[in-house]
């Protein structure tokens, strides 16, 4: 990019100059019997550069041109005035998630792994996911307790890959569905955010994603959504899996191989429904892996806060200022096209110095 390059029009007259520094002019003759002894004598190393002065000062010239027009390398900054909202990613791991009702790619995974696998297109963004660069996100799991395993954070790198170590329990004394103590610890955890501030944040947000109903926990899940919206907190719930029955790997116990049984499902639609209407969120039903992306897809619109953006051009003026590659740092144009003329005279003017430096 160059801010003035209509003086790169001065280059047009580049050839002309070459012509005249080369053009052949009348010389001062001596009379000699004969040139044969003079012919077989080789040239010098001096006289083979002679055409070293010309040549500097046409590369001079180019350069200095080419400053003149003032080449510019642009850097594009943006300074985001809004940090987004805050969302709790709220995660059954109960053992009923087991059920091999969902897929990736084509293959049967189970519903654990399918959450992973949409949050984490809804948290880092992936085709119509635009991710949530700037919003807070924590991860909250359950089963028969409530676990926080992150942080409100913007690492999301690192939330995300704390959701890929949440596994599906595999003890009885851990199973159940505390959701009521989920949403609870939820809150906590969003409210407590505002302490920590100047101002609070827009919006705060719990994503609940649960296959069951509330079997465990000290607090019931409509008293955790009444603290919610107490505290501004609003609540989307999605209840995963299939209605009707989904297919559950299991141990048989004669053989020890693992097996696939069709059990029945039961998720409690109306506690989740209410849930969501006390709060202003909303309740949704993800049957496959489709059906949750667009789930997400549909929260990712509802969720948005107006990011105001300011975009400022950080420009070099390569003509004036070093020039930075891969290799090395050099010097500006101008800098060499100075360089270039100034040897130019010293050689005209000593080891290249001829009677008529036109010839």
């Amino acid at each position: 990019m160059f801010h003035s390059p209509w003086y790169l029009l001065f280059l047009l007259f580049i050839p002309w100059f070459a012509w005249r520094l080369w053009r052949r002019k009348p010389a001062d003759a001596l009379r000699f019997s004969t040139l044969r002894t003079a012919a077989a004598i080789p040239p010098s190393l001096r006289q083979r550069m002679l055409w070293l002065p010309p040549v500097l000062t046409l590369l001079g010239l180019t350069l200095l041109i080419i400053g003149l027009a003032r080449p510019r390398e642009g850097r594009q900054q943006t300074i985001t005035n809004d940090e987004g909202i805050a969302i709790a990613l709220v995660v059954d791991r109960s053992s009923s998630m087991l059920a091999m009702d969902f897929d990736i790619d084509g293959s049967p995974v189970d519903r654990l792994a399918a959450i992973k696998y949409v949050a984490a297109k809804f948290v880092e963004g992936s085709g119509p996911l635009e991710g949530r660069i700037s919003d807070l996100i924590g991860l909250i799991s359950f089963a028969g307790y409530a676990d926080s395993l992150t942080p409100l954070t913007l690492d999301h790198q690192f939330l995300i890959r704390r959701l890929n170590e949440a596994e599906i329990v595999d003890s009885r004394r851990e199973d159940g569905t505390a959701i009521g103590d989920a949403v609870a610890l939820a809150v906590e955890k969003l409210n407590a955010l505002d302490s920590r501030r100047e101002t609070p944040m827009p919006s705060k947000v719990i994503i609940l994603l649960t296959d069951g109903e509330n079997t465990a926990g000290e607090l019931e899940p409509l008293p955790a959504a009444e603290l919610a919206e107490t505290m501004g907190i609003k609540i989307y719930t999605i209840g995963v899996g299939t209605k009707g029955e989904a297919p559950v790997p299991r141990r048989d116990p004669f053989s020890g191989r693992i097996v696939t049984q069709m059990m029945q499902v039961n998720i409690d639609e109306d506690t989740l429904r209410e849930i969501a209407d006390i709060t202003g969120g909303r309740y949704f039903r993800a049957t496959d892996t489709k059906s949750l992306e667009r789930i997400y897809e549909e929260i990712d619109g509802l969720e948005k806060v107006e990011v105001e953006a300011n975009y400022y051009v950080d420009y070099r003026e390569l003509a004036v200022q070093s020039i930075k590659t891969r290799i090395a740092e050099l010097p500006p144009i101008l800098l060499w096209a100075f360089g270039l003329l100034g040897l130019r005279i010293v050689l005209q003017y000593t080891w290249l110095r001829q009677l008529n430096p036109g010839s």
